[in-house]
């Protein structure tokens, strides 16, 4: 007996390009959300949906009509749950298109804008690291964030607006433990500081080493989060690291973090 001798099967090219394509997202999204939280809601809602082919398949009309009302709600119910993981997504698929020299045209032509800049000198490098340096001698905690393509609007406006040359004692004394603004992280794009007492996303990631502070954990959450850089003073352990793209750099000693910066400098 073949498939569409059973009256409801009745498949064709087009049926079997449906299937295949439907095939390849539930695998990504099984990918992309697997090990965490949402894996279980993700595989019971799957079996709901299930459910609902073969009740329809077999002309059950009570339960079509209960399983489409669940599915119906449902459906508001999977973006509220999964929140986080879409915003983790559509921030990563932004800014991967905001990284390609095509995009960032794009960009640029709607907007007006030319590119948002990262540290742009020698200068500005020296005077981060001299402050860095200092502070890690002091175990001043700091956590710096550089901004490259991606202008991160959304956390600045978490802080407090500076707009100021960049300067080794304006780095030390914002983060000097008395100052009103020494909690948060300070931004800094081109050759100012924009704002400080940010506010960052802390990483989702749980294979972290037990020392990483929230310093730390937020300086990996914007870094995947987006194409910046960030650079963390630990308050125990007086510690510089570099962070880029989640991926945590120990410093050992500061021509190595003024390299790094200088490397990232030439990426724009």
């Amino acid at each position: 007996m073949t498939l569409a001798a059973l009256g409801f099967l009745q498949l064709s090219i087009a049926d079997i390009l449906d299937i295949l394509l439907l095939g390849l997202i539930i695998f990504f999204l099984f990918r992309w959300i697997r090990g965490s939280s949402a894996m279980s809601i993700f595989v019971a809602i799957v079996s709901l949906y299930v459910i609902r082919v073969l009740v329809s398949a077999f002309n059950m009309r009570l339960m079509t009509a209960i399983m489409d009302m669940v599915l119906d709600v449902g459906v508001l119910a999977l973006i509220v749950i999964f929140q986080p993981e879409i915003r983790k997504f559509l921030i990563r698929l932004g800014n991967r298109y905001m990284n390609s020299a095509q995009g960032r045209a794009i960009l640029n032509r709607i907007t007006g804008k030319g590119k948002t800049g990262s540290l742009t000198s020698s200068e500005a490098v020296n005077d981060l690291t001299e402050a860095c340096r200092r502070m890690a001698e002091d175990k001043t905690g700091a956590l710096i964030v550089i901004v490259h393509k991606n202008p991160l609007e959304e956390i600045i406006s978490t802080g407090d607006r500076i707009d100021a040359a960049i300067h080794r004692r304006l780095i030390m004394n914002l983060f000097f433990k008395n100052s009103p603004l020494h909690d948060g992280a300070l931004v800094i794009a081109g050759n100012r500081i924009v704002a400080a007492r940010c506010t960052l996303p802390i990483t989702e990631s749980k294979n972290l080493p037990a020392n990483y502070g929230m310093r730390h954990k937020a300086a990996i959450g914007i870094t995947e989060e987006s194409d910046a850089d960030a650079v963390v003073v630990s308050e125990e352990t007086g510690r510089i690291s570099f962070v880029k793209a989640g991926v945590v750099t120990p410093i050992q000693n500061i021509n190595e973090l003024k390299l790094l910066l200088t490397e990232s400098m030439g990426e724009q």
